[in-house]
């Protein structure tokens, strides 16, 4: 009852606010009617492998649909969700979380990509973020995908091992490059710690990051992981870049 007294009298200081334009709301880390309306949520059918929208069709297996992209590009993981749309909040999300400090952003982020990643849970299910060479690190001053990858594995009760995967070898930024280009960038650039590899031996490894455009640095991570001897590998991130958003 005490603590009920407490958390009323800082709401009367400090009020919940909309993660996006601090307006008020009724609860932490909600969005206001308008920010709500205007984030693109994914729901309805979704490629198994992406995340992506799909266009209503005839009922199918949910493993068994995929989108145009995914149909011509090899995935080297199991399943993939995303929680929102790259566009619009989707996009300034992103952003914010990623180049403006917005830490806060996490714990709403991880509730939504929470409810996305629901097909991909198992028991014993390892969570871990895809990982930043140590200089970008050091620019940046944090990892957005740790961010993440840490606040969903306390939404969903799993574990997390935020160092599983390093990036020994710098790599330019992907920005411009073409879809070709990013894969070859990518190719070999990140491994399991070897001291972690213990962790993922025999067991499904859940992958974490913010966006998910070519696919190029997931495609990395999971083919580091099933060199480690992973049983499966799925992939969820925030918000993924949709050519028709």
């Amino acid at each position: 009852m005490k603590a009920a007294y407490v958390q009323s009298a800082i709401r009367l200081v400090y009020p919940s606010r909309c993660t996006f334009c601090g307006g008020l709301v009724d609860s932490d880390f909600g969005l206001c009617g308008p920010c709500w309306r205007d984030t693109p949520f994914i729901a309805g059918q979704v490629c198994n492998l992406c995340g992506v929208p799909l266009p209503s069709g005839p009922d199918a297996p949910d493993d068994v649909l995929s989108c145009d992209e995914c149909l011509t590009v090899r995935r080297p993981w199991d399943r993939g969700r995303a929680a929102l749309i790259y566009d619009g909040n989707g996009r300034k999300m992103v952003l914010r979380l990623k180049h403006g400090d917005r830490h806060d952003m996490a714990g709403p982020a991880a509730s939504w990509m929470a409810r996305a990643a629901l097909p991909l849970l198992r028991p014993d299910t390892l969570i871990a973020p895809v990982p930043l060479h140590w200089l970008r690190l050091l620019k940046r001053r944090y990892n957005q995908s740790a961010l993440l990858a840490h606040a969903l594995a306390r939404e969903v009760d799993r574990a997390v091992c935020p160092d599983l995967l390093v990036r020994p070898r710098a790599t330019p930024s992907l920005g411009g490059l073409g879809r070709d280009a990013r894969f070859a960038t990518m190719e070999g650039t990140i491994k399991v710690h070897p001291k972690r590899r213990h962790r993922l031996s025999g067991r499904p490894v859940l992958l974490v990051d913010d966006v998910m455009t070519s696919g190029a640095t997931l495609a990395a991570a999971a083919e580091a992981c099933r060199a480690a001897g992973a049983a499966n590998v799925d992939i969820l991130v925030l918000a993924r870049a949709a050519k028709d958003a």
